[in-house]
């Protein structure tokens, strides 16, 4: 955050002049400032926004879920506040309603809704596959269950948006390492197949895990490998997934790469690959 400037403290503290102020730094809101030159992520635009609110307010939604280290987030919405009495501004959209005490953390000295809560938020307010993928990569991050945001969901039976909160976390999975691997899984899942497991561990004869499987079906030594573009254009990587793609054959292990393209482009022959596999071991 010290990229950040409050101007009224820096300009007291003799940090910055306005010289300075004026010509190096953008205006992000109200006496809050960021290097002209900053390129703001997620959690940058969580913690002006935090800043803009004189520090009171507790961050919510999509800015929590960056200050717990969620990845793959837009960096271009607004921040997202809660329990603030201030109007609302430009780039900032803040929500109403009761947050309990342990529905609250401390991240970097400031408040911010906990993964649940945080999961349960999106969920509630966020439609289709964008909701899985961004509640995919908290749960990954925090390593919270699904099964906490469900309990807290039942603490609050009559919120609304509880339908389609149900609806995304029959969904969600924090194995997720990507959003690409999330939509690699609903498209496994929408076409009937039964639920992957995700990031199968396979372990060396002393019973040491030493590979990831991206998602799969154990019982069948059947995989799903989601391959990015550096798999198939970077030389040590592709000398890598040999070395590994032997080692998993040599454990009886049958796996189907996908690219991004195949993914974007023939969803079809994804599925018909990974039918193909699944009846060969059964």
């Amino acid at each position: 955050m010290e990229d950040l400037v409050v101007a009224s403290e820096a300009l007291a503290a003799g940090q910055l002049t306005r010289q300075v102020l004026r010509t190096s730094y953008v205006k992000l809101h109200h006496n809050v400032y960021a290097p002209i030159d900053m390129k703001l992520t997620a959690a940058d635009r969580a913690r002006a926004a935090w800043l803009w609110s004189r520090r009171e307010a507790t961050v919510a939604g999509l800015s929590a879920a960056a200050l717990l280290g969620a990845k793959w987030l837009p960096t271009d919405e607004p921040a997202e506040l809660a329990r603030v009495r201030a109007a609302v501004a430009p780039g900032i959209v803040v929500h109403r309603g009761s947050i309990a005490d342990d529905e609250l953390c401390l991240i970097e000295s400031i408040d911010t809704t906990t993964p649940a809560r945080t999961a349960y938020d999106i969920g509630r307010r966020t439609c289709g596959d964008d909701a899985v993928i961004r509640i995919d990569s908290l749960l990954n991050a925090t390593r919270c269950a699904p099964a906490e945001v469900k309990a807290l969901a039942a603490r609050h039976p009559g919120a609304r948006g509880n339908r389609l909160l149900r609806s995304t976390l029959d969904l969600v999975d924090g194995g997720a390492e990507s959003p690409q691997e999330t939509r690699l899984r609903l498209l496994l899942i929408r076409n009937g197949f039964p639920r992957p497991v995700t990031q199968i561990p396979v372990t060396d004869q002393h019973g040491r895990v030493i590979r990831r499987i991206d998602m799969g079906w154990p019982h069948q030594l059947v995989g799903v490998e989601y391959d990015g573009g550096h798999h198939w254009t970077d030389p040590d990587a592709h000398a890598a997934d040999i070395t590994r793609l032997e080692f998993l054959a040599a454990r009886g292990w049958l796996i189907i790469r996908v690219s991004s393209r195949q993914l974007r482009y023939e969803p079809e022959g994804i599925c018909a690959r990974v039918d193909d596999a699944l009846r060969q071991r059964r």
